[in-house]
């Protein structure tokens, strides 16, 4: 007998899995605009326009994979690898053009953190609490670990010579962050050609994405027009939302004593990948920890050699300046995520354990970047560009 889909079993079947609440917070979207049109409190304002981005980045990646179930599997992969970090690419242009440059690059820094160390830290923590000891093909993670030190070299290396390389001429530090921006993404394109083309996938990972592809052929998103329209929808309300959710951060700064560091490093990339998040816990608790590490460390990567290269040429197209020289402390912690994420993922194996180290330097880094403007005023204010 065919199920009623309006009946409260069809209903509860829907929010059977944890991301599926987010939808939830789709009441945001219309409160953040009222409370946009009614000038209300910046705090509110911020606050709403986050929540309605998250649901929204989420409807976002759902469109995405169906896209990429219908376009088969190299195609798919090229859809999935470009629109990953969509939603937080629409939030840093957004800011960009509103000229909030040190917001834009700590966000980049702050996605690389909470994908390693949040991220990958719950994943961690949850799957190991439900299935113990869980067990990985170390050679893929190998490979992506060993991509995202070069990533993070590729960010080090315009910071360590931007000094010398300005005392002589102050262009040239814009035309090395060009340089490297070049250079990273053609170590994108390279890696995924290698992912699509060169490494042939294991059983466990093939099995893996096939489960978790299989819900996309049901349900309305199956269809190709709802689903381009979904995707469509979706990233003209993330562009209208993170327009009020810029205007309101220099307000909220203002009014909560905050900084735009710990702003962009801390809350804007929790509000861009949320969703995201969430799949891989979800991944995790199915003991998926090939395909879970793989979208934390996999976002990660996208944002170092994709995302932060792509930002420095739209900035051009609007008459900004953004380097890749960042400040000394999102370069050290940049280096101690990448540090302690390869030391833990690059024996096969994780625990609960591990994930919650993971989660404990996060959380250092939070409260030391959430201090930070009291305790290093002068030099957060010379190493900053």
């Amino acid at each position: 007998m065919r199920q009623n889909p309006f009946s409260i079993r069809a209903f509860a079947a829907r929010f059977r899995s944890p991301s599926a609440w987010i939808n939830l917070l789709l009441v945001f979207v219309p409160i953040a605009i009222v409370v946009e049109l009614l000038h209300g409190d910046p705090t509110i304002l911020f606050i709403t326009s986050a929540l309605g981005i998250v649901p929204l980045a989420g409807l976002l990646g759902e469109a995405t994979d169906a896209l990429s179930v219908k376009a088969g599997d190299q195609i798919g992969g090229l859809l999935n690898a470009t629109l990953g970090n969509a939603a937080e690419l629409i939030i840093t242009i957004v800011a960009l053009q509103a000229g909030l440059l040190d917001v834009v690059k700590a966000s980049i820094t702050g996605s690389i953190l909470g994908n390693l160390l949040l991220v990958l830290g719950l994943s961690l923590l949850a799957g190991g609490l439900k299935n113990g000891t869980q067990f990985f093909d170390r050679r893929g993670i190998s490979v992506m670990m060993t991509t995202m030190t070069i990533a993070i070299i590729g960010l080090v290396i315009p910071t360590m010579f931007s000094s010398a390389i300005e005392a002589v001429n102050h262009n040239a530090v814009e035309y090395l962050s060009i340089g490297v921006a070049v250079a990273l993404m053609a170590s994108y394109i390279l890696s995924l050609f290698f992912t699509l083309r060169g490494k042939p996938k294991s059983d466990e990972i093939a099995h893996a994405e096939e489960v978790s592809a299989a819900p996309h052929h049901h349900g309305p998103l199956s269809n190709l027009r709802i689903a381009l329209a979904v995707l469509a929808v979706a990233v003209v309300l993330i562009a209208f939302l993170s327009e009020i959710l810029v205007g309101a951060v220099e307000p909220l700064i203002q009014a909560q004593g905050l900084s735009e560091l710990f702003v962009g490093v801390i809350i804007v990339p929790i509000i861009g990948n949320a969703a995201e998040h969430l799949v891989a816990v979800e991944m995790a608790l199915k003991n998926r920890m090939e395909l879970s590490i793989g979208i934390a460390v996999g976002s990660s990567l996208q944002i170092a050699l994709f995302v932060a290269p792509v930002l420095v040429f739209i900035a051009l197209l609007f008459g900004q300046q953004l380097t890749l020289v960042f400040n000394q402390f999102e370069i050290a912690a940049l280096i101690a995520a990448v540090l302690i994420t390869a030391l833990i993922a690059l024996d096969g194996e994780s625990n609960w354990l591990e994930g919650a180290q993971l989660l404990i330097v996060y959380v250092i880094l939070a409260i030391a970047f959430f201090f930070l403007p009291n305790l290093a005023a002068g030099a957060h204010a010379l190493f900053t560009r």
